[in-house]
């Protein structure tokens, strides 16, 4: 049997002793509503540190740099918003067109609870990319790519109950969601409103080709 050598965590380990994974877990929830607030570049590491009671030099203990706890938040936030993809879209006791409904409508809701304040990280961190590590941008796009995928499925489940035409192009009109629901986001922070996400999930769902 080969034994295996523990090595030990960079940084400074917490002056109060805690569970490694239950604080790293901490660190990335703050970190998700954060970033969902405020994007990448504009997060201050201190305030999270500070919110979860992590001394600020013990960072490193949980994280290799900014860069590495941005893409382990990226990836939290992926984890959560396709549970929620998939609990609304592959509810069948909906039509399929109505899950969307009921997907925008609760998105809807949960940036009212909010304020308006936080949107989604993934768009987000797609506006910042320019000033982002390139590893921000690879896998950025392959979460679009994911819920672009989740959403066609469901048009084309659309498309064979005969709610959406056959001609349809399911992946263009997948892909075409998620760029107009990225917009309606922004603006509804923007104007601290539900209406731009109101208007744009009747006009996607009115305008699909029957």
């Amino acid at each position: 049997m080969n034994e295996t050598v523990s090595r030990p965590r960079r940084g400074r380990p917490p002056k109060v002793a805690r569970d490694y994974d239950d604080t790293r877990e901490e660190l990335l929830r703050h970190g998700m509503a954060v970033l969902t607030e405020q994007g990448f570049g504009n997060a201050g590491i201190d305030g999270i540190l500070r919110a979860v009671g992590v001394p600020k030099g013990s960072f490193y203990h949980y994280f290799a740099s900014k860069e590495a706890f941005g893409l382990a938040v990226l990836e939290r936030y992926d984890r959560y918003f396709a549970a929620k993809l998939d609990r609304h879209l592959l509810d069948a006791s909906l039509p399929p067109l109505q899950r969307i409904r009921r997907f925008a409508e609760e998105a809807r809701d949960g940036m009212a609870k909010y304020a308006y304040a936080r949107g989604c990280l993934a768009g987000n961190l797609g506006q910042e990319v320019g000033q982002l590590p390139d590893s921000f941008r690879s896998r950025v796009s392959a979460i679009f790519d994911s819920w672009q995928d989740r959403l066609a499925t469901c048009l084309q489940e659309a498309q064979a109950n005969g709610e959406l035409a056959a001609e349809a192009d399911c992946q263009t009109l997948a892909e075409y969601f998620w760029i107009g629901w990225e917009g309606a986001v922004m603006r509804a922070r923007l104007a601290t409103s539900d209406r731009p996400i109101e208007l744009f999930i009747e006009q996607f769902l009115t305008g699909l080709p029957r």
